[in-house]
């Protein structure tokens, strides 16, 4: 029977590192892209469209599977996996985040958030306990400890404060995922470092994570409106302050370039809605940048939306048509260059992981950059 949970480093090439996690329902190779599927879906895509594209993992979202179809009732169902035809690993958040951007309809104090759902108004506690609950309840298999995530901009003291919060939750996330038992034999714990830009309050929060001790350690608190620059000045830190020989997670991130400069600086997973959502709205990524489908110049361009892309999309459709679907409106336009999408983030992490093998990152680095944006 294979472990619970396991973690190698396979090979490191400056602060890039690729590696293997090892979990009872398969392998993740790292770096990985994590495809998200808030509502137990990959937005435009069937579950094993979205292996084809070489995802091992995706995420599932806590706050939206709590209040809609109900944690309770996914376990009825069988879990997550069974519920939407997804066998292999998948991580859920812990719903602070959600919770945190509903502002206007929550309210916070160190028990938890009270909120009001934005779906139907009804009132719900959100704690660090009921967190863990709702996430065994799921079945998840990476669990994500629960947090406060203030925006960047916020003034110092804020910053600590909500820091320091989000450490005695995740000692209490720590209480409440032991306390599963089964559930805690069979999934992985990650806890979330906090601090927003500041390095010393970085370093506070992950030596208090350590102290608790955790399966994996995030970098939370980024793309939340800081800009790259700000975001990879953190990462030059950050990471270095998690242990060594853990899986790295960079949550919420990112465009293609961020991916680069991240995995540059020492991440080892990501998640992101961007593939999907651009998918949906006419964006499509490519090796020599992303590009609207909606522009008139694509509209008798026969050519695939990459000619370096290996999906099924780029083997069978061309440009013009894709066009064509997106203006119309039509569904299969969505459908198609979300799994362009999806592939092409795939493609960025496998080719990611090959340099870091083969101790050329920095090179791999600077052609793609060159390329990217050369679009």
């Amino acid at each position: 029977m294979a472990d619970r949970f396991s973690f190698s480093i396979d090979a490191t090439d400056g602060k890039a590192r690729t590696g293997t996690i090892r979990m009872l329902r398969g392998e993740i190779r790292t770096p990985a892209f994590m495809p998200v599927g808030t509502a137990a879906t990959v937005k435009a895509m069937k579950p094993e469209n979205v292996r084809a594209t070489g995802a091992d993992i995706i995420l599932g979202n806590t706050y939206h599977l709590m209040l809609r179809p109900g944690a309770e009732r996914v376990a009825r169902l069988g879990g997550l996996h069974q519920f939407m035809n997804w066998p292999r690993p998948i991580l859920t958040d812990s719903g602070g985040y959600q919770v945190m951007s509903l502002s206007e309809l929550r309210k916070l104090t160190e028990e938890g958030v009270e909120f009001r759902s934005h779906l139907d108004g009804s009132k719900h506690m959100l704690t660090p306990e009921r967190s863990m609950e709702i996430q065994r309840l799921l079945g998840s298999d990476i669990v994500m400890a629960f947090d406060e995530c203030p925006r960047a901009d916020q003034p110092r003291d804020v910053i600590a404060r909500s820091m320091e919060m989000s450490m005695r939750w995740a000692k209490r996330s720590r209480d409440g995922f032991d306390s599963g038992d089964e559930h805690a034999g069979r999934a992985a714990l990650f806890g979330i470092q906090q601090g927003a830009l500041d390095e010393e309050l970085r370093k506070v929060s992950a030596e208090k994570l350590i102290g608790i001790g955790f399966d994996g350690y995030a970098v939370g608190g980024l793309a939340v409106g800081e800009g790259q620059e700000a975001m990879f000045a953190t990462l030059d830190f950050a990471p270095e302050q998690l242990p060594q020989d853990k899986p790295r997670y960079l949550m919420g991130v990112g465009k293609p370039d961020d991916l680069v400069g991240a995995v540059e600086r020492g991440i080892d997973m990501f998640d992101c809605v961007l593939p999907t959502r651009s998918g949906r709205n006419g964006q499509a990524f490519t090796w020599s940048g992303p590009l609207n489908l909606r522009n008139a110049r694509h509209a008798e361009d026969s050519g695939p939306l990459d000619d370096r892309c290996t999906c099924a999309t780029c083997g069978s459709y061309s440009r013009a048509y894709l066009h064509h679907l997106h203006k119309s409106g039509e569904i299969l336009g969505a459908m198609l260059v979300t799994e362009h999408n999806l592939s092409f983030y795939q493609q960025l992490m496998a080719a990611m992981r090959d340099a870091t093998g083969d101790g050329r990152f920095a090179a791999f680095a600077s052609d793609f950059r060159r390329d990217y944006s050369s679009g």
